[in-house]
């Protein structure tokens, strides 16, 4: 498994390049006439296709069956609304900041899981997440108005109904394969998405319509790459590769759109950065103990 280990922090380092990019090209997609429904729409199209084609040249269409239907449902819902949240956030704010609030994901996801799935939380994970909203208020500065507050919260929303997700994916995980889960939230997804495309769809040139197939494209490679990189390494290892995006966000930032982080967000980024490598490396020491205390005395 340790030969892995290269291949699982690549793998990671691919699919925080390919979200970056992807950020990156929502921007200029909005720039050239595109709406968050459409982009919405084509970044899950595209991503259906991309992932229906890896099923049917691997395990094949048998392996999509499912006894957790609902379960899928409900994480399409919940997914589709941090996609939306996401996006919104990234379309309003500079793609450093976006990034940034982006990294709360953990602080969320620590607390989900002790309010949902009872997980023993000590001092630790909790001084950790109390930094890692210290950091936020450090980025966003409410009422300092150098970018919108509502993009702010979009952002922060994201962050919080994707930690939603991560809860959902533990108990959908036990049963279902990585990439089974992956293909009904961009086929479930499609249904409301087609809906509301019907309504907000309108003649681009041909710019455009590439610049949103890009953003399926991107998303469902990153997609694929994110997932994979969990079958080569622990999530404590790949997991903090994350981080990698906020160095692309801020090329993308400068080089295309001449915008480069504010000050604020030079501060608060690492003070969030810490408090998310902080709680992967608390849940890394608890999972050890657990299994150390799950082992007989007597044995090994």
């Amino acid at each position: 498994m340790n030969d892995r280990i290269p291949l699982a922090i690549a793998t990671r380092l691919g699919s925080a390049f390919f979200f970056a990019t992807m950020n990156a090209v929502i921007k200029l997609a909005q720039a050239h006439g595109a709406s968050l429904g459409e982009i919405l729409f084509y970044r899950q199209f595209v991503a259906a296709l991309l992932v229906g084609a890896v099923v049917a040249s691997g395990p094949g269409a048998g392996s999509l069956k499912t006894a957790k239907f609902p379960a899928h449902i409900l994480r399409a819902v919940v997914g589709l609304f941090a996609m939306a949240c996401t996006f919104t956030g990234v379309m309003a704010l500079p793609l450093a900041e976006a990034t940034t609030l982006g990294f709360t994901m953990p602080i969320f996801a620590t607390i989900l899981g002790a309010l949902i799935l009872r997980e023993p939380t000590g001092v630790h994970r909790w001084g950790a997440v109390l930094i890692g909203f210290v950091g936020v208020l450090i980025v966003a500065q409410p009422g300092g108005g150098h970018f919108p507050l509502w993009g702010a919260l979009a952002g922060l929303g994201g962050a919080l109904l994707t930690a939603s997700v991560s809860i959902l994916l533990r108990q959908i995980s036990r049963t279902e394969a990585t990439l089974t889960t992956v293909f009904w939230f961009s086929t479930l997804s499609l249904l409301p998405l087609g809906i509301a495309y019907a309504f907000v769809a309108q003649a681009h040139p041909a710019i455009t319509w590439l610049l949103m197939i890009g953003v399926g494209a991107l998303g469902g490679v990153g997609q694929l790459a994110m997932t994979s990189a969990l079958r080569f390494g622990p999530v404590s290892v790949v997991v903090p590769m994350d981080y990698s995006s906020l160095l692309w966000a801020t090329v993308y930032g400068w080089a295309i759109f001449a915008v480069l982080p504010e000050a604020s967000t030079w501060l608060g980024a690492p003070v969030i950065v810490v408090s998310g490598l902080y709680i992967v490396w608390r849940e890394r020491v608890r999972r050890r103990i657990e299994t150390q205390q799950a082992i007989p005395q007597g044995v090994g």
